[in-house]
């Protein structure tokens, strides 16, 4: 494994996404332990993109158009459906100071299904992880899932830094609810965004 690997993956996990998205948003309106589990269920999101690249499923989606079409309109339909659950009168981003409670069970499916429903990770991967790998590595499904595991590591540890930022915040802005109010329309937006760039995604 390599520095190169670990600065590049480092900076992919950084970038913003709809993972650091909703565990930001889990963060500001339930606080740190509920953005922990968001940041672990976002990474388990992960874990079939990963099998796929692995085991060269990914090939299919590129190949098969029907096939990354349906996931990827499952996809911006869930996208979109979040940005309106932002948006409504009881959104992701309601902050009380006794925030409503949300079964670990319902935070983790709805993590989970946040990057599952993302075809565009599978080909990513697929074309990511053999980049880092030499033609002359005798165990190269072994290497590949290693370079998966730290992978996933280093996604966990980030999301939760980024949530239990958001949640340390969160005191600061239950007295500024106008902040508040834009910041979920903001979420609502990127959420949105997001969508319409999956859904002009290629394969």
């Amino acid at each position: 494994m390599t520095l190169e690997f670990l600065l590049t993956s480092l900076v992919i996990v950084i970038a913003p996404g709809t993972g650091v998205l909703y565990t930001l948003a889990a963060g500001l309106s339930r606080g740190a332990r509920i953005s922990v589990v968001a940041a672990f269920a976002c990474t388990l999101g992960i874990v079939p993109h990963m099998v796929a690249a692995v085991t060269g499923l990914a090939a299919l989606l590129h190949t098969s158009a029907l096939a990354f079409q349906s996931l990827k309109i499952v996809g911006v339909l869930y996208l979109l459906y979040l940005a309106w659950s932002m948006i409504r009168e009881r959104g992701a981003l309601v902050i009380d100071e006794q925030p409503p409670r949300k079964s670990a069970g319902d935070i983790i499916v709805t993590g989970i299904l946040v990057n599952v429903l993302n075809p565009k990770l599978s080909i990513f991967f697929f074309a990511f992880l053999p980049q880092f790998i030499s033609p002359q590595e005798p165990h190269a499904l072994a290497a590949m899932l290693e370079m998966s595991a730290v992978f996933m590591a280093m996604t966990f540890v980030v999301f939760v830094g980024y949530g239990v930022f958001a949640a340390w915040i969160r005191t600061w802005l239950m007295s500024r609810p106008r902040i508040l109010t834009w910041m979920n329309r903001c979420f609502a937006g990127v959420f949105v965004l997001l969508g319409v760039k999956l859904a002009l995604a290629d394969r």
